[in-house]
């Protein structure tokens, strides 16, 4: 069997939540399953790293897909040209994107449509060219995965598609989040925040991040609560809005707020695992990965109570109206104050983490993708 791989988000150094999906599932599938064949199809120069098995054929076929217009130079013009040369038994598109001039029989993974909620949070042409095609990629796709129950009861309801044409394969995490000694976090705080305790929040910092009302909540906590508590911020400012600029360059306590950039995974961990606890805030996501990376390391979880989080977070966190910066500032003080009520969330996160893995999401959409081919 020959499948080929729209593998265009496995770039070295930037991988993020689509990306590790990718790289993760993918790097298990291949290895696992020897008696088939893979074309991963990058944009632009790829990383021998992401060849992961010889029965993987690396293409490269411009132009880079960074813009709408690319996309559809890439999708509709140079993709069926490529997908009639190679003539596999299905393409499989990690990152939902799909050709629709080609004939192959196509599978996509949504991880989430908030652009179909939150719009105005992205880009004008990007949020076009996603409204406009990913209802056809929902019809086009002999079968979609999804890393939630709330993502696929929302493509259910959204594109009218089958029930059962959707999978769930939740996503994993990554063996390097664990917990840390107590000398190992004393250094890592020396290291980042001048040896003070902090919340940390993870992820690109996207609108739907909700920065603008955490810093808000942060503020409130630290009026209401003196202290020499800090915040991390961890991410490139890929989206920062005119909201979220107002909002920190409004608050009284910018100076406790911390801004780390990128850092790579082993940084991520040694950050996460030295943390009070985990804000994670969002006012929207598909699922959540940060919420099971801080129950690896064994770090109390703050979450908002919409969406997809519930579902990942189950009983293992303090949840949050995202919309009310009030309540985001009620846990940070009880997360700040209680020593009981950490303990109690790590003793909770230890019973979810294994939930989640990367072995069982590759297991999983290795089911689906079964399912395509034989539809």
């Amino acid at each position: 069997m020959n499948i080929a791989v729209n593998t265009r988000l496995l770039i070295q150094n930037k991988l993020e939540g689509i990306g590790w999906f990718t790289y993760e599932s993918l790097k298990r599938i291949t290895k696992q399953h020897p008696e088939h064949h893979f074309y991963f199809i990058f944009d632009r120069e790829y990383h021998p790293d992401f060849i992961f098995s010889d029965n993987i054929t690396p293409i490269i076929q411009f132009p880079q897909a960074r813009h709408p217009a690319l996309y559809y130079l890439w999708f509709e013009g140079a993709m069926p040209k490529l997908l009639k040369k190679l003539n596999p038994d299905l393409f499989l598109s990690p990152d939902g994107f799909l050709s629709l001039r080609t004939s192959v029989k196509s599978m996509a993974v949504f991880h989430d449509l908030n652009f179909e909620h939150y719009p105005q949070d992205i880009p004008f042409w990007t949020r076009r060219y996603y409204r406009q095609y990913f209802p056809k990629y929902a019809a086009k796709a002999v079968r979609i995965a999804t890393v939630s129950n709330y993502s696929k009861e929302d493509i259910i309801k959204q594109y009218h598609v089958a029930p059962n044409k959707v999978d769930v394969v939740y996503n994993g995490t990554n063996d390097a989040y664990h917990p840390l000694a107590t000398e190992k976090k004393e250094k890592v705080r020396e290291e980042f925040s001048a040896g003070l305790p902090y919340f940390v929040c993870i992820g690109s910092l996207h609108p739907r991040k909700n920065l603008a009302n955490l810093f808000r909540a942060f503020d409130l906590f630290k009026k209401s609560n003196p202290s020499e508590v800090k915040l991390l911020i961890v991410g490139a400012r890929k989206w920062w809005t005119r909201d979220i600029d107002f909002a920190y360059n409004k608050m009284v306590f910018s100076d406790d707020v911390i801004f780390t950039g990128r850092l790579d995974i082993n940084e991520l961990s040694d950050v996460l695992g030295s943390a009070l606890a985990l804000t994670y805030v969002s006012y929207f996501e598909g699922f959540g990965i940060p919420i099971v990376e801080a129950f690896r390391c064994e770090v109390p979880v703050i979450t908002s109570n919409v969406t997809s989080m519930p579902e990942v977070a189950g009983d293992a966190a303090l949840y949050v109206n995202p919309f009310d910066p009030e309540s985001i500032a009620e846990a940070l003080y009880k997360a700040y104050q209680y020593d009981s009520i950490r303990k109690e969330l790590i003793v909770r996160g230890n019973r979810r983490k294994d939930l989640f893995s990367w072995q069982q999401t590759a297991d999983h959409l290795w089911e689906s993708i079964e399912k395509a081919i034989k539809s």
